[in-house]
Parts: structure tokens; C-alpha cells; sequence
């Protein structure tokens, strides 16, 4: 697990909302990062020209084989990412991602590159984003202090628009100059220079004891056992879940909107989403001022109803001007809308789980990219272009509503700090099978009058014992003394129990604890037990 404290950063670098990149660590593996983003919209560029003339069937089919894996992939790719170091993991990802794109450069200069195979070994470069992905995702806490995140969120947002400006005129310009094959060779030395880059990082490694690591189906298990107790995390995705669909309408439908409703060609809708990459960049500027005077959920909901607006100026307009215009606010809507949720996700998932949390939002993401583009294609297949757009406006709009029923946790009230608040267990000298079904038994006294406190507070623990390890959990009343409770919960193992105690506890779980136990006349009687046989 990685877990080291962020460094301090270097004099001499802008504040702000440039502030991340003052830390020489990330600035590094954000540059690095860049310039993957670029090398991958190269080779999209590349291999949907080697299949232009098959159709757009095969064209699509770029995208799908790039994609999908994230679909497929993404919840065992978290897990991987929280058990594993993930700098070594990232390592190892861009080096066989490096010699896949070599590989394709060599069988297209060879003339050797069948459809079958480009989109094979694309679908095999999904799998390596679907891979890295959680894992660039959950470092991104250990680079800088966290009052940053926001900031280091947004600038990723910038890195991935810019390039996705950038990436697909110089791919052009590559296939154009000098062959097909040099788009997949520029792809691989991109990955090469990030691997150089993340080398260069030295990292001290944080080991767990044996006893607690966990294994990759329980770990699986215990990842979506934390979404499912986290009302926080649950939010968050939530109002990804209604953004994300009718957001991606922009993206799209642009090509189209440029083609067939602004009469533009190829550079006409390059420059296009050129105006969203300045409006990305604008945004990372104008993010941390927006979001101290309005706060997460203002800014949020503002930022979706920008983009709801800027939609629908693509849907009424026929001016190519008004439409570049409207679409650098579209960039800044975007960057505000993503970044809040992004942010707001990595400030409150513990270190533990991070990975896994954020493959649960990625999952949401790319699954609404794919159902949007899907659902908007076909609305503009069948009854046009503008009606499409129009549609998906109004659908932001009622996505931005979503507020008034389900608002936003303040992230700056989520601690997920670890603690060490929970006392070692008493056990013998060499301690029970690391494998053992443990259950763990808690007695109470409250003081008179305060029951209904206490049990107010009870469901926040129970919610607390839940997404840290138990996969059963209660609480009891003893009949004959109504100020005596009993708390029950069961773990998987007594490894994974061990875990709670030194790993998995917060400053959130310690601080909902501490408010339970003043309510309380004696310390809580404590007893673990374990499973006679194999868990």
C-alpha cells in the first residue's frame, strides 16, 4: 500500500491554482502523464485512418476496443491498485503498453496490420488503461497536501482536455508526413517516458504484516462493501451517475454539429475542441475562487447548469463563432462539474480503499459515456441533431435539480486520516488462524436519558463497523436493563479484523465513537471470538 505523506513543495513555483505542480514529483508525472494522453489520441487518430475505408462500423470500433476494458476491468484493477505498490504496478503497466504500440508500429510498416489484429491489440491497450487508471487515480492524494486535491483534480482535468485538443491534430499531422505506424511509435515512447518518469520517483515502500494483506476476492468483496456503507461515496456517485449521460452529448455529437449544422471541416472541429481545452484551462483558474465563495455543491450545481447552457446554444445557433464561444464555458463547466466530483471523492476515501472507491467511479463514468453516446446517437438518428442536443440539456438541467433531493456531503468534514483508536485485542501468545470467522462482541452502559442519543449515533457505527470489514452487524437491548446494549458484528477473518484495528479506522470513524462513548457511565466491555474450523 502506498501511504507516504505528500513532500513540501519547491520555492519558486506559481500558487494558486497552479500549485500542484510547485511539487517536483508531480509536476514530473503530470507532464509524463501529457504527454500519454497525446500519444493515445495519436494513436486513435492513426487506427481509425487504417480503417476509414472499411466503414464506420470499424471506425467506431477504435473507440469500443479502447474503452470497453474499462468497463470490464475497472472494479479488479481498483482492487489490484490498493493491494499492490502502485508505483511498481504503474511501472509494469506502461512498459507492456509501450511495447504493444512498438508492435503495432512494426506491423504497420510492414504492411502486416489486419483489422482483426489493430483491434485486438487496441482492446489489449484498453486493458492496460483499464489497469493504470485507479492507480494514477489514487496517488494523486500521496503528491500533495490536501488542501490541494482540488486543485491537483482540476489540473488533471486540464491535462486530459488539452491533450484531447492537441492529440488528434498532431496524429493528423503524423499520418499525414510520415505513415500511420509513426502515430503508434510516438504511443509507445509515451509510455515509455512515463515509465522513465515513475522509475525516477523513489517511493518508500509501506508494508503491511503478512497476516493482514488482504486477498484479491476478499478485497473485491470488501471494496463494494464500503461504497455500499459509505453515504458519502454513495452520493457522489450518484450525481455522476445524472451528470455524466447528458454531459456527453457535447462530445458526442461535436463532430456532427461541426459537419452537417456549422458547415465545417476537419480543422473547423479541431478548432472546436480547441475552445473546450481553453475553457479547461480557464476553469483551473477560476475553480478554487468559485469554490470558496459558493462552495462544493453550489459550484457543482452551477456548473451543470453552465453546461446545460452551452448545450443548448449548439442545439438554437448556426453561427460557428457563437458555438467556439459557448464552448469554452463548456470547457469551464466541465473542468467545475468533474473536478468537484472528482475532488470530492478523493478527499473523503481513506487510503485503504481509495483505488477501489474510485474504480466504482470510473466505472459510473465510463458506463454513462457509453450509454449517453449511445442514447444521443440514436435520438439524432432518428429525430435530428438539435432536437438530440435540446434533449440533453433539459436532462443537465434536472440533473443539476438533483441538489434539492440529494445534496453533496461537505467533503472538507470528511477526515479520512487512519487512526490507531481502537485498543489491541487481548489473545494468546501466537493469536488465532489468520482465516477464522471472528465475531466481535461490544457491551454498553448509558448513562439515563440519553438512549435515544446513543442509538442516533449507533447507526453512523454501525454503518462505520459495515464499510470497514463486517458483513453482519447488530445491536441488542438487554431487557432487564434498558441502559445495557450489546453490539455484534461479524468479520470474514480475524486477519481482516486485524485490519480495523490497525489500517482501516479514520479520523471520521475515531470522531463518531468518541461522540458515542460520552454518552456512556463505564468504557465499553469489549470480546472477540472466532470460528471453531475453516472460515
Amino acid at each position: 500500500m502506498d501511504g507516504t505523506a505528500a513532500p513540501r513543495p519547491s520555492a519558486g513555483w506559481a500558487s494558486g491554482s497552479w500549485a500542484p505542480l510547485a511539487d517536483r514529483v508531480f509536476r514530473i508525472l503530470w507532464l509524463a502523464q501529457f504527454g500519454s494522453n497525446i500519444g493515445s489520441w495519436m494513436q486513435t487518430v492513426g487506427a481509425q485512418w487504417l480503417l476509414v475505408d472499411r466503414g464506420a462500423a470499424y471506425v467506431a470500433g477504435v473507440q469500443v476496443a479502447y474503452s470497453l476494458p474499462v468497463l470490464l476491468l475497472a472494479l479488479p484493477a481498483g482492487t489490484l491498485a490498493d493491494l499492490v505498490n502502485r508505483r511498481v504496478l504503474l511501472i509494469t503497466v506502461q512498459i507492456v503498453m509501450a511495447a504493444t504500440a512498438f508492435l503495432l508500429a512494426a506491423l504497420a510498416w510492414a504492411g502486416r496490420l489486419p483489422p482483426s489484429a489493430l483491434l485486438s491489440l487496441t482492446f489489449a491497450m484498453g486493458c492496460g488503461l483499464a489497469l493504470s487508471t485507479p492507480a494514477w487515480q489514487a496517488l494523486q492524494p500521496s503528491l500533495v497536501p490536501r488542501d490541494q486535491i482540488a486543485r491537483a483534480s482540476a489540473l488533471g482535468a486540464v491535462n486530459m482536455n488539452t491533450a484531447r485538443a492537441l492529440g488528434p491534430a498532431l496524429g493528423g499531422f503524423l499520418v499525414s508526413w510520415a505513415g500511420v505506424g509513426w502515430t503508434f511509435a510516438g504511443n509507445g515512447v509515451s509510455f515509455l517516458g512515463t515509465a522513465i518518469a515513475l522509475a525516477a520517483w523513489h517511493q518508500p515502500a509501506v508494508r503491511k504484516p503478512a497476516q493482514e494483506r488482504e486477498r484479491i476476492r476478499g478485497a473485491l468483496a470488501a471494496g463494494s462493501r464500503y461504497v455500499r456503507n459509505a453515504p458519502r461515496v454513495r452520493r457522489l456517485i450518484l450525481r455522476t451517475a445524472l451528470f455524466i449521460p447528458g454531459a456527453v452529448a457535447l462530445w458526442a455529437l461535436l463532430p456532427v454539429v461541426a459537419q452537417t449544422e456549422l458547415g465545417l471541416g476537419a480543422p473547423g472541429y479541431g478548432a472546436l475542441l480547441g475552445a473546450v481545452g481553453v475553457g479547461a484551462v480557464a476553469g483551473s483558474f477560476l475553480l478554487r475562487p468559485l469554490t470558496s465563495r459558493l462552495g462544493g455543491e453550489r459550484t457543482l450545481t452551477a456548473s451543470m447548469l453552465g453546461y446545460a447552457a452551452v448545450i443548448a446554444v449548439l442545439a438554437l445557433t448556426h453561427s460557428a463563432w457563437i458555438a467556439a464561444v459557448a464552448l469554452v464555458g463548456g470547457g469551464v463547466a466541465w473542468i467545475g462539474a468533474l473536478t468537484t466530483l472528482n475532488a470530492s471523492l478523493q478527499l473523503t476515501l481513506p487510503d485503504w480503499v481509495r483505488a477501489r472507491g474510485l474504480a466504482f467511479y470510473l466505472l459510473v463514468f465510463q458506463g454513462g459515456q457509453a450509454v449517453g453516446s449511445l442514447l444521443w446517437g440514436g435520438v439524432a438518428q432518428r429525430a435530428g441533431v438539435r432536437p438530440a442536443l435540446a434533449a440533453a440539456a433539459a436532462s443537465l438541467v434536472l440533473a443539476a435539480l438533483a441538489h434539492v433531493r440529494w445534496p453533496l456531503h461537505d467533503a472538507a468534514t470528511a477526515d479520512p486520516t487512519r487512526t490507531h483508536a481502537w485498543p489491541e485485542p487481548a489473545v494468546l501468545t501466537e493469536g488465532p488462524p489468520a482465516d477464522r470467522t471472528t465475531l466481535v462482541i461490544v457491551e454498553y452502559r448509558v448513562r439515563p436519558g440519553n438512549t435515544a442519543a446513543f442509538l442516533a449515533e449507533m447507526d453512523h457505527i454501525g454503518r462505520s463497523r459495515q464499510r470497514t470489514g463486517a458483513f453482519s452487524w447488530g445491536l441488542y437491548a438487554d431487557i432487564a436493563s434498558p441502559d445495557r446494549l450489546i453490539e455484534t458484528f461479524l468479520v470474514r477473518s480475524w486477519s481482516e479484523h486485524l485490519a480495523q484495528h490497525h489500517e482501516r479506522q479514520t479520523g471520521l470513524d475515531s470522531a463518531m465513537e468518541a461522540r458515542a462513548r460520552n454518552l456512556l457511565t463505564e468504557p465499553p466491555q469489549v470480546v472477540h471470538a472466532v470460528a471453531h474450523g475453516q472460515a
